[in-house]
Parts: structure tokens; C-alpha cells; sequence
């Protein structure tokens, strides 16, 4: 497959062999995209967006994640289009060099392999244990309703700008100890790396060293400064007996703001516009408190927001198909969570369903190592949200607007409830 970049308007004939992540029909309504893929080509490909592999069916993604030494975390973003060169660019100086080499170790464990992988993520276990989440609930609990009461007597809302999209920004922010007054700043920056970055490299790379940079002073004021936050945490580990390398400390912090931030607020989001065309969903919640956890776990399953990728880290067959050392493989965990083989009925919503071995979270040594914060902050903020608003409906359903790529998810979502 060759790696360069096909025209992103030349329109999708072909889902199968020219597949387009990033067009409006895949972001928009993808679901009957997948199921055309998953039943006639296990492994669809394209060369869009610097060329990829794209797995649909759920067996197919548990044996690709196994392999890790074929298929490597080290480069986990969908798209691979580098910047353009610029003649303008001024040259990095010594010392900015010299930062950029330093802190060249990406957003670990995510994008590491083992043996790095291994420690990298059992430092994350504890502080993001069902019993450490657990400190942020009444603190999430509290910020929604801050935020209904900002927009509860207005009789409308935007149920992602105003809601689902300040919820993870705040609470990361105050497990990393940073104030919540500078949360706006970095989801900006996120949404420059993550996704508006994805079709923009030039944005990517900007927004990734922002990001660096912020993180770098983070960490430094913690050295002198210690607190009781995830960064001080960090920098008080050990590994083999020695500190946690400051550089890895930092690309970790990288790591958890970016996964923490529009993957979350996509589930919630996704959830709100749910629950916003389901009145018999609410009611259900809402006269059965208790069964808001298997709800969460099936909302999970039916709006999965993130596809990450593997770099294929040598020449390798898969089912037939050829791929090339060099290459991209799209985890597609959403369409895994719709495949008919392992799921009855996949496309209903079924808030009772039993069965429920989705994979929202990855699966593999990689599986998402936040998920118990993600469960929480979707539980907290669900409940919240009906407790205050338990009739409210999509104010234009065809307005909503759609974020896709690497993570989908509503981005503007108007609602409107009795004031």
C-alpha cells in the first residue's frame, strides 16, 4: 500500500477498498457502514490519509491486539499525515532541541510496548482503581450540577458544549492538580491534537508541544511544590529503585489529559443524545436507579468513541491480507461492539442486555487503563442530569453535529426541557 495521501474530497465509492474516517457520511451515521464492511471484507483498507487497514469484526480485533509484536503501539493516531515544510518555520535553537529530544517519549503506556509498557502502566493502577475514582465522586457530582444550574432556567441547552464536554476537562484537572480555571485552555489544545489535529498537522504538532510545555511547567512546580495530585504521585514513584524518569512523568501527564478529556465527553455526550430521543430509557433510569450501571456498560458498547491505531512493525499477512512493515491498522473497537456474532441484536439499545463483553476500552495489555473514571464520570453525570432534566428532548436532530476520526462524539447537541 502506498503512503501517500489521497484527496480527502474525492468522495467514498468503494467502503471496503477507499474507506474515508473522516468523511461526514463515517462520522455522521457509521453504523451501516461497518455492517456492509464487517460482512464482506474482514480487513477493509485505503489510502487516504496517509493508507490504512481497517478491522470491523470483534474476533479480529482480539487477535491483532494480541500481537503486539507485530503490530506496535508506537504511533496510536488514525491519521498519518505530516506536516507540510515550511520555509518560514525559524529553526529550533540548542536548547530547544535539545527539550524536544528529551521529552521525545510519547504519551506512555499507550504508546509504549513492553518491556516499558509493563511498569508504565501498573503505575497508573492504583490511583485509577475503583476505590482512588471513587474520592471525585462527589466532587463530579457537584460540578454537573453547577452546570445544570447555569442552564436550567434557560429551557434549552447545549447538552455537549454545555455539559458533556466540561465534565472530564474539570476532573482531570483537579486529579493532576491543575486549576480549574486553565481546563478551557488545554481542551482547546486537546481538540487541536486529537481532533481537528488529525486532518491538520500543522494544528498537531502545535497543539502537542503546547501541551508538552504546559506539562513540563506542571511538573516542575510539583519538584518544588509537592501536593497530593496525580503529578506529585508520579514523581514520588519508583521504578527498579530508581524515580520515575522526569521525561516519562510528563509524557504520561500528556497521555492522561489527552485520553481523559474528548474520549470521556464524547461516551457522555453520546449518552445525553441517547437518552434525549429514548423517553421510555429515562423513565426506566430514573424508576430503576439501580440498574444506571448495566446502562452505562450498554451505552458504552452502542456508542464506543474511540479507534485507535497499531503500526505494523513488519511485513505480515493477516486472513489473506498483505501489509507492510510501516503500515497503519485502525482498532476499530466501535464496529467490534456491533459485530452480530457476539452481540444479539447489536444495533438496539437494550439497557437489561446480559451479554455485554464490549470492548469501549480496548481490549489486550493496552486496554484502557482509566476506565474506572470514565465509568464514574458517565454514571455521575447520567444521573445528575436526569435527576434535574427528566424530560427534555433534541431541539433540531438533524443540527447535532458529529467529531470523528480517532474519537466520535456529539460536538454541539441543542436540548431543549420545561423551564
Amino acid at each position: 500500500m502506498t503512503m501517500e495521501t489521497k484527496p480527502a474530497e474525492a468522495g467514498v465509492k468503494d467502503w471496503k477498498h477507499d474507506y474515508d474516517i473522516f468523511a461526514r457520511e463515517y462520522i455522521k451515521d457509521p453504523f451501516p457502514i461497518w455492517d456492509e464492511i464487517r460482512e464482506e471484507c474482514p480487513m477493509a483498507s485505503t489510502e487516504r490519509w496517509g493508507g490504512s487497514f481497517m478491522p470491523t469484526r470483534y474476533e479480529d480485533l482480539f487477535d491483532i491486539a494480541k500481537n503486539i509484536q507485530t503490530y506496535s503501539s508506537r504511533d496510536v493516531l488514525v491519521s498519518s499525515v505530516m506536516p507540510a515544510p515550511d520555509q518560514e518555520r525559524e529553526t529550533p535553537t540548542e536548547e530547544e532541541q535539545e527539550l524536544i529530544q528529551q521529552y521525545n517519549v510519547g504519551a506512555p503506556p499507550i504508546t509504549s510496548d513492553p518491556p516499558v509498557h509493563t511498569w508504565a502502566r501498573k503505575l497508573l493502577l492504583k490511583p485509577f482503581s475503583v476505590t482512588s475514582v471513587a474520592k471525585y465522586e462527589q466532587e463530579t457530582r457537584e460540578l454537573c450540577n453547577e452546570l445544570i444550574d447555569a442552564v436550567i432556567k434557560n429551557g434549552r441547552a447545549d447538552g455537549a458544549v454545555d455539559y458533556a464536554q466540561q465534565i472530564p476537562p474539570r476532573v482531570i484537572a483537579s486529579m493532576l492538580g491543575i486549576p480549574k480555571e486553565e481546563a478551557a485552555t488545554f481542551t482547546e489544545w486537546v481538540r487541536g491534537f486529537l481532533e481537528l489535529g488529525l486532518t491538520n498537522p500543522e494544528l498537531r504538532e502545535q497543539s502537542a508541544r503546547s501541551i508538552f510545555e504546559y506539562m513540563i511547567a506542571q511538573v516542575a512546580l510539583r519538584k518544588e511544590n509537592p501536593g497530593d495530585d496525580l503529578i506529585s504521585y508520579l514523581l514520588n514513584e519508583k521504578v527498579d529503585g530508581e524515580p520515575v524518569p522526569e521525561p516519562h512523568v510528563v509524557g504520561t501527564c500528556f497521555l492522561l489529559m489527552v485520553a481523559g478529556i474528548d474520549t470521556t465527553w464524547s461516551s457522555i455526550g453520546s449518552a445525553i443524545w441517547h437518552l434525549a430521543q429514548r423517553p421510555d430509557h429515562r423513565k426506566e433510569l430514573i424508576e430503576n436507579p439501580e440498574l444506571i450501571d448495566n446502562a452505562v456498560e450498554e451505552l458504552l458498547r452502542a456508542y464506543s468513541p474511540v479507534t485507535m491505531a497499531r503500526y505494523v512493525a513488519e511485513d505480515t499477512e493477516y486472513k489473506g491480507c498483505p501489509m507492510s512493515e510501516g503500515s497503519k491498522v485502525l482498532m476499530n473497537f466501535p464496529a467490534a461492539n456491533r459485530d452480530p456474532r457476539v452481540f444479539e441484536h447489536p444495533e438496539e439499545v437494550d439497557l437489561h442486555r446480559e451479554k455485554n463483553p464490549h470492548i469501549a476500552f480496548g481490549v489486550g495489555i493496552h486496554r484502557c487503563a482509566g476506565s474506572n473514571l470514565a465509568r464514574m464520570e458517565m454514571k455521575v453525570s447520567i444521573q445528575e442530569w436526569l435527576k434535574r432534566i427528566p424530560d427534555y428532548k433534541l431541539e433540531a436532530p438533524e443540527a447535532v453535529t458529529w467529531a470523528g476520526g480517532q474519537v466520535r462524539g456529539p460536538r454541539t447537541m441543542g436540548v431543549v426541557f420545561p423551564s
